[in-house]
């Protein structure tokens, strides 16, 4: 899989981010995050607060993608390339 690094995530890059973020802080930090709701209850600067977990989500989330999605090349792929770098080497010496 591979994807182009934009400027900013679209709508459905952003929406995808998001879940794949909430998937691994559940996934890492659950029993932290409940008690870190409960001290959030009494704050008033909530809407700071969710501006700057929205954006921790995405770079979790952007992280964890690039983790699942890093698929290295299959063996017998690379091993034919190499056979056919030797052979295309061979050639070129005769």
């Amino acid at each position: 899989m591979t994807h182009s690094r934009r400027q900013g995530p679209g709508g459905d890059d952003r929406a995808l981010l998001l879940v794949a973020g909430l998937a691994d802080l559940a996934v890492s930090t659950i029993g932290s995050a409940v008690g870190g709701l409960r001290g959030l209850l009494g704050r008033s600067d909530t809407t700071d607060l969710v501006r700057e977990a929205e954006q921790d989500l995405q770079a979790r989330g952007r992280l964890a993608l690039d983790r699942c999605a890093h698929v290295p090349p299959a063996h017998l792929e690379v091993l034919a390339q190499q056979v056919e770098a030797r052979r295309a080497a061979e050639d070129g010496d005769v």
